[in-house]
């Protein structure tokens, strides 16, 4: 059996090899002793011996001390990849960012970031990269990832389309809608189409409504939705775009169905006879006919009530009233306006006839100003 430590112990206290180079002791620079060849000695019968090369190294590794694992030569390997400014720049980071800072760079998410917080606050600040792994679950390799994270966090920009894409269907460029002088809102009842014409200066142009006897009648003739419909797009106004409301009646909801059938048959129409046709397949031109979520615009005016929305008009009359009393108001009505619907959204008999113009007017301001907290989220 060949056990270095029973040869150190026979060696160390044996006299025969007393003042001279053992296994585990190295002889004096310069002795002769120095280029001998050493072995080891089997402990059974100390005949057999196996010679041993390198045994420098061997020295070296046992005899070793363990304070010098925290020197700054040790520390070296990861240090040494880095300026100084580079350095301090992670180790500041380090040191003094909270776990929800720590959280947001790459491969700290989770416990990682929270032993960053608990091993700093156990053992004081870091002081070398190296002294990063000691971190549970930060290894080598990790810690790369993590300081060139730090050294270059790449920004994450915010998809204005995405937000666009929550109220507006199909998803168009912000800088399209941004570019249009005026929008027609239009709004799909069980018995009329209503519209609101509104310029970008957030002033209502036009505000109207149109009555359908043949919605809703008999078996949903085609030819006579068509009439109907027909009839209110030649009064549409011209503008950049046209929003139709997109409403939000559940596919479950059986009772509902002739309804749905309903709206979606009229917005079909509307999308057909309003969207210009034989355009040049060219990416670069927008939709002229968009969508607008129903829901959208009651979350905007706080309207909702769990997922039913209800009522504008009292919004509506808010509106109304701030365009008479105040200088910078949502959104300004003309006189002859205000003369016209002021006692059209009150609770009476009239009021079936005003909730389409409620709607078509509150789909109307919503658009531009959630296209308007959408742009400045986009510039911060």
């Amino acid at each position: 059996m060949w056990v270095a430590r029973r040869v150190l112990s026979s060696v160390a206290h044996s006299r025969q090899y007393a003042g001279q180079p053992s296994l585990f002791r190295r002889p004096r620079p310069g002795s002769p002793s120095e280029m001998e060849l050493r072995f080891l000695q089997c402990t059974c019968c100390w005949r057999s011996r196996i010679p041993v090369i390198g045994i420098e190294n061997l020295n070296a590794t046992i005899s070793t001390p363990c304070e010098e694992d925290n020197t700054e030569e040790h520390a070296a390997p990861l240090d040494a990849c880095y300026t100084s400014e580079q350095r301090d720049a992670i180790l500041t980071l380090l040191n003094n960012a909270s776990v929800t800072e720590l959280a947001g760079i790459k491969l700290l998410r989770g416990r990682k970031s929270a032993n960053i917080v608990d091993y700093r606050s156990k053992h004081g600040p870091f002081k070398t990269l190296e002294s990063v792994v000691n971190v549970p679950l930060l290894k080598h390799k990790s810690a790369v990832v993590v300081f060139e994270s730090i050294l270059n966090p790449v920004k994450k920009e915010k998809k204005v389309r995405i937000q666009l894409a929550k109220f507006i269907r199909p998803e168009v460029d912000r800088s399209w809608l941004e570019d249009a002088n005026s929008i027609v809102s239009l709004v799909c009842g069980t018995n009329r189409i209503a519209w609101a014409h509104v310029g970008r200066g957030m002033t209502v142009m036009e505000w109207q409504h149109l009555d359908c006897p043949n919605f809703m009648k008999g078996t949903y003739m085609a030819s006579s939705y068509l009439n109907d419909v027909s009839a209110a797009v030649s009064l549409l106004p011209s503008a950049d775009f046209y929003i139709i409301e997109k409403p939000s009646i559940s596919v479950q909801n059986t009772a509902l169905f002739p309804i749905m059938a309903h709206m979606r048959a009229v917005e079909a129409m509307l999308f057909a006879l309003l969207e210009p046709r034989n355009l040049p397949q060219d990416t670069n031109i927008p939709p002229r006919v968009l969508n607008m979520m129903r829901t959208a615009v009651g979350r905007h005016f706080g309207l909702m009530v769990g997922e039913s929305r209800t009522s504008g008009a009292q919004t509506v009359r808010r509106l109304m009233t701030q365009s008479v009393t105040q200088k910078m108001p949502r959104i300004n009505f003309p006189p002859e306006m205000l003369v016209k619907y002021r006692d059209w959204f009150q609770m009476s008999s009239r009021r079936s006839e005003g909730e389409a113009l409620c709607d078509a007017l509150l789909q109307a301001v919503a658009f531009y100003e959630l296209l308007s907290e959408s742009s400045a989220l986009n510039h911060h």
